[in-house]
């Protein structure tokens, strides 16, 4: 679909039987008033793509012939007209059609201050530590701000001199003779590039580079519930930025160790926990360990191996809120691998006892003898 629904000749201002040359002195006059970066009023920057779409038919021999023919119904139809699209901005429209540059203060821009680099650094902290949290004392080497210039690039107690080439600016004017005038190229400064001023006498600590590669100690702070692998941003601890440039991040990877005893499920703590024999069947009050220390566990009559009990609260803390996830404490019956004579006549009786029924009430004085013969408490 075209940009334009006027007729072409009335978007130039010019008659039909106009010549190549009376297109061009129109084009040029239109393109000059309506060009963005030289008018700023609404509806310019309409105006000028609708000029263009014009001078681009009716500057070639055919397309103006199938246009004057057919009208904009054959004309870039389904298509848009050629050549806008292919520049990529209206500066480069302008350099296309009138050889040169003009000055705007968004495509031209003097060279300076640059973001300093990103760094990466892993620590390693025990289980404990991530489920409670902890601050670290890390050593990076980086490139920091010059102590001596404090990035100013000069020997302290000189300075630098204005760049006689741009006068400060750090931009250069050149003119540029075109198609139909004169206009104007604004570039880099090659001589101070782009900085407005020289360096005479250059830091004799970093050599002028006003950085400096340095060691530095910072603390961390991980926070409680942190997960293995996570990232943790410490904003411009990265590295010092050039020409006064904001320095980079620093992203601190958390590798969290293994426990011995402990397993984590996002928010819970598991534990398998040893009992024997006697306390799943009887029942008993055990220890279990936590990471705040043991607590009694009730292990009720019949516990069946692999049976799971829940520690409310003491779990892991949740990045973002008070509340702790659980632990999850599940029961191992322990058999035993070798029994002396006296306990294998114990389970014997006890297998002669238990048949195809439960025990009864007067079986009380064989437990007993079970929990004498597996040294129970």
């Amino acid at each position: 679909m075209t940009t334009s629904k006027r007729d072409y000749y009335e978007v130039l201002g010019i008659p039909k039987n106009a010549s190549e040359e009376d297109v061009k002195k129109a084009f040029r006059k239109l393109a000059l008033e309506y060009h963005p970066d030289r008018n700023k009023e609404e509806g310019a920057e309409d105006r000028f793509k609708e000029v263009n779409e014009a001078y681009q038919v009716l500057s070639n021999q055919k397309k103006r012939a199938d246009y004057d023919r057919f009208g904009h119904a054959n004309v870039g139809a389904g298509r848009g007209f050629e050549g806008f699209d292919n520049f990529g901005g209206f500066g480069d429209i302008f350099d296309a059609f009138f050889g040169g540059g003009v000055e705007s203060g968004t495509r031209q821009r003097a060279g300076g201050a640059k973001r300093g680099a990103d760094l990466q650094y892993s620590i390693a902290i025990e289980f404990e530590e991530a489920v409670f949290g902890v601050e670290k004392e890390i050593e990076i080497d980086r490139v920091d701000v010059c102590a001596a210039c404090q990035g100013a690039r000069s020997e302290p107690g000189s300075n630098p001199t204005m760049c006689a080439d741009c006068r400060g600016s750090g931009k250069v004017r050149r003119s540029h003779q075109g198609l139909f005038g004169q206009f104007y190229q604004v570039s880099t400064c090659n001589a101070c590039q782009g900085e407005g001023s020289l360096i005479t006498e250059p830091c004799k600590r970093c050599n002028g580079a006003g950085r400096e590669r340095r060691t530095r100690k910072l603390v961390v702070a991980v926070p409680a519930g942190i997960e293995d692998s996570t990232q943790i941003r410490l904003s411009r601890e990265g590295e010092a930025g050039s020409s006064g440039g904001r320095p980079g991040d620093l992203y601190v990877v958390v590798r969290v160790r293994e426990h011995e005893m402990f397993e984590r499920s996002g928010s819970d703590i598991h534990l398998t926990l040893p009992i024997n024999v006697f306390q799943a069947t009887l029942g008993a009050t055990v220890q279990a360990p936590t990471l705040e220390g043991e607590v009694e566990l009730e292990v009720p009559a019949g516990t069946q191996p692999g049976q799971q009990f829940t520690l409310k609260g003491k779990g892991v803390p949740h990045l973002r809120s008070r509340q702790r996830g659980d632990q999850l404490v599940t029961v191992q019956v322990q058999i035993p691998s070798s029994l002396s004579e006296n306990q294998r006549a114990v389970f014997r009786e006890l297998g002669s006892m238990m048949g195809d029924g439960d025990f009864g009430e007067n079986d009380k004085g064989f437990f007993d003898k079970l929990k004498d013969a597996l040294g129970a408490e």
